[in-house]
């Protein structure tokens, strides 16, 4: 059982750096520092395992404005309850509320952390468990803030149900076999960035005002499922990028109000079914699906597409590539007869390219969408089209309800 270390003063006034570094350095292995309402200095060093506990609502370490505020450079140390504030300013330094440095199974939790350049920097850990955090960065402009996470070669952590807003990004590189589940993450720029990370799972996470939901460059046999992106904003407004990905899952996750809600990059050589986009919600959006450059080696079933400016967008000329796997869908633009009232379309659903070329390709001309003048050059478009229209996608068995039905079985 592990000694307990109970630091028996209340602080009132700024307590030094030495108190709290001395207590640290005094405790045993194991040991438990329970941490009275107080105001403490920071820039604290922790090298045994060992726990620091905020007793009360009110338990702050603060930063001297210089460096990291508490770097951690053990297995199994605990934070609990604390509010640590005051980080350096430096972005090469990585100044930071929290280092964590070659260390496993350390757990952040029910911390806030607030005016960090970096809220945790976790560099080549394993098995840590960040919880119930609130987590903001410094107040200044978005691209000179540091990111709330930064994790760099870890793998096997969990990142739950914290909630972070006004920072940077979020980042995982060359991290594998992370769970990021039930957190919030709000105005951020890249809410969530992985790069050349496998085997991660991103569940029932909320997405809400950043300038992108989700950047995915270069991941593999990843699971993202059950999120809400929404209202993406700026510049961007890109709920998810989907960047050069393979094995990736992208299940039952809502996309409405984004400018562009799932941007889709693939690689040149790829061959084989590499995106599986089943029972998601796509409403409201600018574009609901944005290839760029080819639409190849998908599986797109079971979703909703409906109340989009634009349905499926394709950023080059060239038409549709038929190595896809796409049926099942509801559009709410299907125009389409059931006479067998088999809830799926006597004929299949196909999106073209009309009049849309205009702003697809300009997208200054989308200043006039839903105008009478775009309407009537639209009708023409389909009722004569003097410009061969180019098929982009193709669902060969739409589906003319939304209501859930079971997966059915999918034919070459």
């Amino acid at each position: 059982m592990f000694r307990i270390l109970l630091l028996s003063f209340v602080l009132f006034m700024y307590a030094s750096a030495s108190v709290l570094q001395e207590s640290i350095d005094k405790a045993p292995v194991g040991a438990t520092i329970k941490l009275p309402n107080g105001l403490y200095q920071g820039n604290i060093v922790i090298n045994k395992a060992l726990t620091l506990l905020g007793k009360g609502d009110a338990v702050h370490i603060q930063g001297k404005g210089k460096g990291t505020v508490i770097t951690i450079n053990s297995d199994n140390v605990i934070l609990k309850n604390l509010h640590i504030s005051g980080s350096g300013e430096r972005m090469e330094n990585l100044d930071a509320a929290i280092e964590l440095h070659h260390v496993k199974r350390c757990t952040v939790d029910k911390c806030t952390i607030s005016d960090a350049l970096y809220g945790i920097d976790m560099n080549m850990v394993q098995e840590c468990n960040i919880s119930n955090n609130h987590i903001r960065s410094k107040p200044f402009d978005i691209s000179l803030r540091g990111d709330a996470l930064k994790i760099w070669y870890a793998k096997n952590n969990l990142i739950k149900n914290n909630t972070i807003e006004e920072s940077r990004d979020v980042t995982l590189a060359f991290a594998k076999h992370n769970r990021i589940e039930g957190n919030t993450f709000k105005n951020n720029r890249f809410g969530l960035h992985l790069s050349m990370s496998p085997h991660n799972v991103i569940k029932n996470n909320l997405f809400q005002y950043n300038s992108v939901g989700m950047l995915l460059m270069g991941v593999k046999d990843t699971n993202v499922t059950g999120n809400r992106i929404l209202s993406s904003k700026g510049a961007a407004g890109i709920g998810v990028v989907a960047d050069k990905v393979s094995n990736f899952h992208f299940s039952n996750n809502v996309l409405k109000y984004n400018a562009k809600a799932l941007y889709i990059d693939t690689k040149a050589a790829e061959q084989t079914r590499q995106r599986f986009i089943s029972h998601n919600l796509f409403l409201y959006n600018g574009e609901a699906l944005h290839f760029h450059a080819a639409i190849k080696n998908n599986v797109i079933t079971h979703n909703v597409i409906k109340g989009n400016m634009d349905d499926v967008v394709k950023d080059t000329r060239d038409g549709y590539t038929r190595n896809n796997l796409i049926a099942y869908n509801y559009w709410g633009r299907y125009e389409g007869f059931d006479r067998n009232r088999d809830n799926i379309g006597d004929g299949p659903h196909q999106n073209f390219i009309y009049s849309d070329q205009l702003w697809q390709y300009d997208h200054q001309a989308k200043f006039f969408y839903g105008t009478p003048i775009m309407s009537i050059i639209d009708f023409l478009f389909k009722v004569a089209p003097f410009i061969k229209p180019v098929l982009l996608l193709e669902d060969s068995k739409p589906l003319m309800q939304e209501e859930t039905t079971p997966d059915l079985p999918l034919q070459q």
